[in-house]
């Protein structure tokens, strides 16, 4: 059963703040990075890819890496947990109350589900960027379409001649994601000012699927705290970031839909 805590926060939220991470995704086939699932990212202990510094190192390595991360996303489909997520936003701004949705995720599962008031604060995998400073396709506002031909070349023959290369100036592309040392000042597209000001106003914040590991989490979670706004977790294993989250012990794709139902969202 949904938690009656994280119906009451959302049924009294006159602003509602939903910040999702890999787990809403977990259902969908996209491995989690610190989840206990086999294909965990973190559990195969590769994260030291993630990085500027291992890019700009060895891009064809870096390159490869995310090609054969992303081909997961790219088959995947929205679950039941994003689908009542598109139908918590709209039940929401049906009421005239505010709603925003950060995803931590880089998949395009939250859109297609029909969710519109969205950040990507960690970039998204269907962008690419260049990697020269300065270029009109680099940070803090460029990015490319992702050239499916061009990155298939690049499978075909992986090597330092058919990396990917930015149209306008010819240096090496790079993902359209925030690595492990960069910030989220970096690039507009990561709208973290509009995320702060989201955790700021929100009267109600609630967690979905994330192991609270990241910046973004943190700077969310301190403002909710200091603004005494309730606060919901949604985490399988019951994991409580803080004694004044409320915890719902169970899989995003079961307590969102349940919640939805409750609402009367759906």
């Amino acid at each position: 059963m949904t938690g009656d805590a994280l119906l009451e926060a959302c049924t009294d939220a006159t602003s509602l703040l939903v910040v999702t991470g890999a787990g809403v995704s977990l259902a969908s086939g996209i491995p989690t990075f610190r989840g206990s699932d086999p294909g965990a990212v973190w559990a195969n202990d590769i994260t030291e890819l993630g990085t500027r510094e291992f890019f700009e190192r060895d891009p064809v390595t870096s390159w490869l890496w995310y090609l054969r991360r992303f081909a997961a996303i790219g088959d995947a489909r929205p679950n039941p947990a994003h689908h009542a997520l598109a139908a918590l936003e709209r039940w929401q701004l049906a009421r005239g109350r505010e709603f925003l949705l950060v995803t931590q995720n880089v998949d395009a599962l939250h859109e297609q589900a029909g969710s519109q008031r969205l950040v990507h604060v960690h970039g998204r995998a269907d962008r690419v960027r260049c990697s020269r400073p300065g270029c009109e396709h680099a940070a803090p506002r460029g990015t490319l379409p992702r050239d499916l031909e061009v990155q298939a070349a690049f499978l075909r023959a992986p090597t330092s001649a058919t990396l990917p290369r930015c149209p306008a100036c010819g240096a090496v592309l790079r993902q359209h994601v925030l690595w492990f040392d960069e910030y989220y000042t970096e690039h507009h597209d990561y709208e973290i000012e509009r995320v702060l000001r989201g955790a700021k106003t929100a009267s109600t914040v609630v967690f979905v699927g994330t192991s609270f590991a990241v910046g973004v989490t943190d700077m969310i979670l301190e403002r909710a705290l200091a603004r005494g706004r309730p606060i919901v977790s949604i985490d399988p294993a019951g994991r409580a970031p803080h004694r004044r989250v409320d915890i719902v012990a169970a899989p995003a794709e079961q307590a969102l839909p349940e919640l939805c139902q409750r609402l009367g969202a759906v």
